[in-house]
């Protein structure tokens, strides 16, 4: 074929016509191999204009689909197509498509009809279709749409007007930080240059030369218009926007500083070469008649280096700060290997393109993307922020792994059952977003206070200027003291107090498996008194198992039990799974022996709020005169079934209960009360109003509960275990933890009223439960949901755990109130530096340099104390209390206590031995007499 094309060489007549003549035989070279071109360039064409390169998903309405085993063989034949996957489900007649933009639906329908079934589009997929059949180049409809969007945005704001817009902007941020973009590395060199050599001078007389003044004010023309511009620009936006500006004090203490010197050298002694400056370490000094002149360069240059030295740090922070948010992130899109259901070839797609039921390869040191189950390898894996504490972990086959999970062991083969949004990794992102939104409405409140102590900074410096020039008639002085007001007053420090120890805190919470809904949260918890736990799902571990069968006299065991796992099988309760579990075991074990019925009907059951289970069911009846035992074989293995409880003539429809005893008194029957108490949770089984047999399940508590709930006890934090069984039971279950209180009796329905009890005390209550018990959730003060990882997105719990172990519990508590501790203490900080720091600059004792410095460390101690947030092990330092000065109240009470026992111990001592001599002299008088006595 490639003789057929003649290659257009320059030379031979016009190059158009020699490339139309190559385009010819080209096309006639592929007809001639059988290709139609015609129809291939329509297609593509079509394709690229109308859906581009994705896929596409619609679904057919089937007819002819006789079987399930032939909807299998046609949903195998449908995947056989290259770009296709497709789903049949026979009860609803349908097949939904994924596939290539390429592949289309009438090729899909041809292959229908080959397998003999008629399909039809689905009106959604018709609409869907016409849809994306419609649709223009995709570039030239997002330019459209971005050039409709910026012009509906430009008619607004030339509705609103340059002042709504400014306005709007004053009440939607109330303050005007610093442009973190502008403030870089190289304007602190600069400055650095330029500046320190005035600092150095003006501080060092030694330094000084001739005409060294002219040369500070050059050098710290640079460092004030250029390394100081960002603090300027921030200033200058915030009036003209009627907003406060963070750095506006400082910007103006800058400004004031240069000018002011300016100004001195103009018109004083300064302009001297020969003059040389004294250092001064007090603003007051100035007032000093010896002191002539006065520059103050180096405040300028030494408040901008330090500004832009701790606004770089506090960046550095921040860094730091979206690292530790940055794990909550999903996993970028990258290839990835995978297998696509009945398909046995690998295939390379991105992350973005992962199903649900795919077969995901997840080699050494790669990231997963999805939710899923290992199906094949063995290896160490780090969870990741899903993984709570203990990170690393082995997985096996069987074992769960989420997305944000590190594979450092070999090769894993996945089962993805959730990808996306839908995944827990996606969950917490959401849950931390939404708890960030609440977090910046606390800050934009901080920053309202810092916002108002700006102007109140040039309120007090504008006062103190008046007050130092009326008073002492120093104009230098006044100068100093007002300028050691601006660069002492410090909204930064008081804009960082809370907002940033709250962002850490929820962050950190999440990489521990805490997610917190919001700050609010923080506050509610640290000061909780009490936790209510739900014994099952929090305390006990999975799965719950029947460990004694006690019937009434007459009654048959199998037949207790088969009754119970009839009306509880559709119960989703730890109860009722295992009973419904123990009679299947018991079934397959008398398969062929079976001495009642196998299965029994069941009527409609209904549960009540006290989690009653009522039925009518089928119950075989032993002849009159007889019971059970009566007609029950002796050796199973070799006698056939009894008829008498087998046949259908000897069946009744009875009304049957199965119900848990509140009190020992429900029971009637004392052998039956008595097994109530022999372990574990008593179930009372009923019909024909007698009972007829207690079935007693039991799980074990998680190997760190007694743990746990010490550590809360020692925290100061009352425990309580609800439980569904009489209180004997229950307390006794409660001692072997150590629990201190017991609620016992609690039905289900009943939770919440038992929660709202223990708060109507004056406690201050955190519920503890699984999903089980999300309307006590929902009454409490806190709202603890466990061990549910299905509910991440619930709304009515505070907290979602998504650990565990009961040590979750302890560590949670210990860490809110860590953080509640330091965002205290950081407001307090903030507000005490900002009073002390304005008192001692007023008072002329502060240096305009040393206020910088002060001010900047405020910052910086601030900063500090949040950041240890993420640094602190929470396991190892317990807090008793959310302050550390209600430590040392209750440490201070406790001495005193300890000294007023002592003293009591010190006069029953001497009052005993008074006693004991008097005694003693007693006796003796007694035996000798009084006179031998006395001698």
């Amino acid at each position: 074929m490639a003789g057929k094309f003649s290659t257009p060489q320059p030379g031979r007549g016009d190059d158009i016509q020699e490339l139309d003549l190559a385009i010819a035989q080209a096309r006639s070279a592929a007809e001639a191999a059988g290709v139609d071109v015609e129809k291939y360039d329509a297609e593509e064409h079509s394709n690229v204009l109308s859906t581009g390169n994705g896929l596409s998903s619609y679904a057919f309405h089937l007819e002819n689909l006789e079987s399930a085993a032939q909807a299998t063989s046609l949903e195998y034949e449908l995947n056989a197509i290259d770009g296709v996957e497709a789903v049949v489900v026979y009860s609803a007649n349908m097949v939904w498509i994924s596939a290539l933009d390429s592949v289309r639906p009438d090729e899909v329908q041809r292959h229908l009809e080959d397998a003999g079934i008629r399909g039809h589009l689905t009106a959604s997929s018709l609409r869907r279709r016409a849809t994306r059949l419609t649709k223009q180049d995709p570039r030239i409809r997002s330019r459209r749409e971005s050039a409709r969007e910026r012009a509906i945005m430009a008619a607004r704001r030339r509705k609103e007007g340059a002042g709504a817009r400014r306005r709007g902007e004053a009440r939607a941020g109330e303050v005007l930080h610093t442009a973190r973009e502008l403030v870089t590395a190289w304007r602190l060199i600069i400055a650095v240059v330029f500046g320190l050599p005035v600092v150095a001078m003006q501080m060092i007389p030694s330094l000084q030369f001739d005409w060294w003044q002219w040369v500070c004010l050059a050098l710290s023309t640079v460092v004030v218009g250029w390394s100081a511009w960002p603090f300027h620009r921030a200033m200058v936006a915030g009036v003209r926007r009627s907003m406060s500006a963070l750095d506006g004090a400082s910007s103006l203490a800058i400004l004031l500083a240069y000018g002011f010197s300016v100004l001195s050298l103009i018109t004083t002694s300064a302009s001297d070469p020969t003059w040389r400056a004294n250092t001064v370490w007090l603003a007051r000094t100035w007032s000093d008649p010896s002191f002539e002149g006065a520059i103050f360069f180096d405040v300028a240059c030494g408040v901008t280096i330090l500004l832009l030295f701790g606004r770089l740090l506090s960046r550095r922070n921040q860094i730091r700060t979206r690292a530790v948010l940055a794990v909550l992130q999903p996993p970028k899109n990258e290839p990835i290997t995978v297998i696509r259901k009945n398909k046995s070839e690998k295939k390379v797609i991105s992350t973005a393109e992962i199903r649900r039921g795919d077969d995901v390869l997840l080699e050494t040191g790669m990231t997963c993307p999805v939710d899923g189950e290992v199906i094949s390898g063995r290896g160490v894996v780090d969870m990741g922020p899903v993984g709570g504490v203990d990170r690393k972990k082995e997985l096996v086959v069987g074992d769960r792994i989420y997305a944000g999970a590190t594979n450092h062991g070999q090769t894993l083969k996945v089962r993805a059952y959730a990808t996306g949004s839908h995944t827990r990794l996606a969950a917490m992102g959401r849950w931390f977003t939404h708890a960030a939104q609440d977090e910046n409405r606390m800050a934009q409140i901080t920053n309202r206070s810092a916002g108002l102590l700006v102007p109140w900074a040039f309120a007090i410096a504008v006062v103190n200027f008046c007050m130092w020039l009326i008073f002492n008639g120093s104009l230098d002085a006044a100068v100093a003291t007002s300028l050691s007001v601006l660069a002492a007053v410090g909204p930064v420090a008081l804009a960082l107090s809370a907002p940033l120890a709250l962002r850490l805190g929820l962050a950190r919470a999440a990489n521990y498996g805490m997610l917190l809904r919001d700050s609010a949260t923080i506050h509610r918890l640290s000061g909780v008194d009490s936790i209510i736990f739900n014994r099952l799902g929090t305390l006990t571990r999975a799965p719950m198992n029947v460990v004694n069968l006690t019937v009434a006299h007459g009654e048959h065991p199998e037949l207790v039990l088969r009754v119970a796992a009839s009306l509880m099988m559709e119960s989703e309760h730890a109860v009722s799974k295992a009973i419904v579990r123990a009679d299947r075991e018991t079934r397959d074990a008398n398969s062929g022996f079976d001495t009642i019925p196998v299965w029994l009907e069941t009527g409609e059951v209904k549960v009540n709020a006290e989690g009653t289970f009522v039925g009518s069911i089928d119950v075989p009846v032993p002849p009159k005169g007889k019971n059970y035992k009566d007609v029950v074989r002796r050796d199973r293995h070799e006698l056939p079934a009894s008829p008498e409880l087998t046949d259908d003539e000897n069946v009744r429809r009875v009304t049957a209960r199965v119900w848990r005893p509140k009190d020992l008194g429900e029971v009637r029957d004392p052998h039956l009360a008595s097994a109530a108490l022999s372990g574990g949770s008593p179930v009372v089984v009923s019909w024909k109003g007698k009972d007829r047999g207690v079935i007693n399940v039991a799980d074990a508590f998680k190997d760190d509960a007694a743990l746990a709930i010490e550590e809360l006890e020692s925290m100061g934090v009352e425990t309580l275990m609800m439980s569904r069984d009489m209180y004997p039971v229950a307390r006794h279950l409660a001692d072997s933890i150590g629990a201190s209180t017991v609620l016992a009796g609690v039905v289900p329905g009943k939770k919440a009223k038992a929660v709202r009890g223990v708060h109507a005390r004056g406690h201050r209550v955190a519920m503890v439960g699984d999903q089980d018990s999300i309307g006590a959730l929902r009454v409490a003060d806190v709202g603890i949901l466990m061990g549910s990882p299905s509910r991440t997105e619930a709304d009515s719990a505070d907290v979602v755990l998504l650990r565990d172990d009961v040590m979750a519990i302890p560590t949670l508590i210990n860490f809110v109130r860590h953080v509640r501790n330091t965002v205290d203490w950081n407001v307090w900080l903030a507000w005490a530096y900002n009073a002390i720091a304005i008192t001692l600059a007023v008072a002329g004792v502060m240096n305009p340099m040393a206020a910088t410095v002060v001010m900047l460390l405020s910052s910086t101690v601030i900063e500090w104390r949040s950041s240890r947030i993420l640094r602190h092990n929470y396991n190892a330092a317990t807090m008793r209390h959310t302050h550390t000065w209600q430590g040392w109240v209750e440490r201070l009470r406790s001495r005193r206590e300890r000294r007023r026992r002592a003293e009591q111990r010190e006069q029953f001592v001497e009052s005993a031995r008074l006693n004991a001599t008097e005694d003693g002299r007693e006796l003796q008088e007694h035996i000798t007499g009084p006179g031998v006595a006395g001698r």
